[in-house]
């Protein structure tokens, strides 16, 4: 019938001729618009693929697809009937949905949202989400702690300042606008970037890190007491090794430098791939370290160095974590607290052990934009074999109890430690 149809059309000549263009035309443009609404369906259904083999926890096509119809659901403001929760009739579903906006812009935002709702309502939630390339890079600059920072114009000195100018600059500054007497209201902030900066400029690995790349350090350090020295890592990204075996180079072989405060609190945690480098130097190489939670399965990792020579003259080690402890540095807490590496003092961490990965879309909905898909995948597991996650770190020595110095000196026994850690938790906010 529809042979005949077209050979009416055809026969008809030149009057039926431009309704035959016509037809034709509108014929693209619905394939066209069929194609258009496809790879929205097709990027939406990358998304679930991805979080189908790669999420930590091990998701049936119904719970997965589920997701995607409460989420198109919530964003629709219309109950969706899907005759049975799996993959193929929520793609019709969402062919259905895409085919009721009238142009790709809204097609666009409407996939993009709900692939962002679908990955923020998996558990733990709202930790895996869409991310475009512009919250890709800042992730990215986040992990390599790379900044947009003038460091130099902190300090009002040029970048062809030599260190002493730097170290009077920073002596200057400091004085300025330390906000024990400056009381404007900027005060704290400018401080707070002018010991940033003299941080990252003061040192000539870090400087010369910073001026070639933008990174900043990820320590702090100071010989604290003449036998105690002093290391806070605020983060861990990946120059953090090579920056750890340039500080305690410092005080490498000096004598009577014996006692060790690692701090970790407010530690955001960060790369956590350098960890089996990191570790080796404080437990051994080949060492059996941590484990992953990953779809019923644990991973094994070892550690990938050996002992630090520079490492090997502390025989007192405290481990300082708190509340804001996370990520990264609570599974380093945890390894450290198996393999007997000191005394983990302060309080219960954060209890954030998740491990994300980034797996861009290959499927493209703008011309001018890319996404990938931000999620978490693994859990990462503490010394008896739990998750970090909802659970976190427990010290050794709780700051709680009022009786926490007695508690540390009959460990070690050193007045001098006992007061130099006093000291440091002091000033924790």
């Amino acid at each position: 019938m529809k042979r005949f149809w077209w050979g009416v059309l055809i026969i008809t000549g030149v009057f039926l001729g431009g309704l035959l263009v016509g037809r034709i035309g509108l014929s693209r443009k619905v394939v066209q618009e069929e194609v258009s609404q496809n790879k929205y369906v097709t990027f939406l259904d990358e998304v679930y693929q991805i979080i189908k083999e790669n999420y930590w926890n091990q998701l049936t096509d119904e719970q997965l697809s589920n997701i995607f119809i409460l989420g198109t659901e919530k964003l629709t403001s219309q109950s969706q009937n899907v005759s049975k929760k799996d993959r193929e009739n929520m793609k019709k579903m969402l062919e259905k949905v895409l085919n009721q906006y009238d142009n790709d812009q809204k097609r666009k935002e409407f996939s993009a949202t709900l692939a962002d709702v679908v990955l923020s309502n998996l558990e733990p939630f709202g930790r895996s989400r869409l991310y475009s390339q512009k919250e890709e890079k800042a992730l990215s600059d986040v992990v390599q702690n790379k900044t947009e920072e003038d460091r130099y114009q902190d300090l009002g000195v040029t970048k062809e300042a030599k260190p002493e100018e730097i170290a009077q600059a920073y002596k200057e500054q400091a004085a300025k606008w330390n906000p024990e007497t400056n009381k404007l209201p900027e005060a704290k902030e400018k401080y707070e970037k002018i010991q940033q900066a003299y941080k990252t400029l003061s040192d000539p690995e870090s400087r010369k890190s910073y001026d070639l790349a933008g990174v900043e350090p990820t320590m702090d350090y100071k010989l604290i007491r003449p036998d105690v020295f002093y290391v806070h890592m605020t983060k861990f990204s990946p120059t953090t090794f090579d920056e750890m075996q340039r500080v305690f180079e410092k005080v490498k072989g000096k004598p009577g430098v014996n006692s060790l405060i690692l701090d970790l609190s407010d530690n955001i945690g960060g790369a956590i791939d350098g960890l089996p480098y990191f570790l080796g130097p404080f437990i051994g190489n080949d060492q059996y370290a941590y484990q992953f939670l990953h779809q019923g399965e644990k991973q094994d990792f070892k550690t990938r160095t050996g002992w630090l020579d520079s490492l090997v003259q502390y025989k007192k080690v405290v481990v300082l974590i708190n509340e804001n402890t996370q990520s990264t540095a609570e599974l380093m807490t945890s390894v450290l607290k198996k393999y007997n590496v000191g005394v983990v003092v302060g309080r219960k961490s954060k209890g954030w052990g998740t491990v994300e990965r980034v797996f861009p879309l290959k499927t493209k909905i703008d011309d001018q934009e890319t996404f990938s898909v931000f999620l978490v995948h693994a859990l990462s597991l503490k010394e008896d074999g739990l998750p970090i996650e909802g659970n976190g770190i427990e010290p050794q020595i709780y700051l709680d109890n009022k009786n926490w110095q007695k508690e540390l000196m009959e460990r070690f026994n050193t007045s001098s430690l006992v007061e130099a850690t006093s000291e440091i938790i002091s000033k924790w906010r």
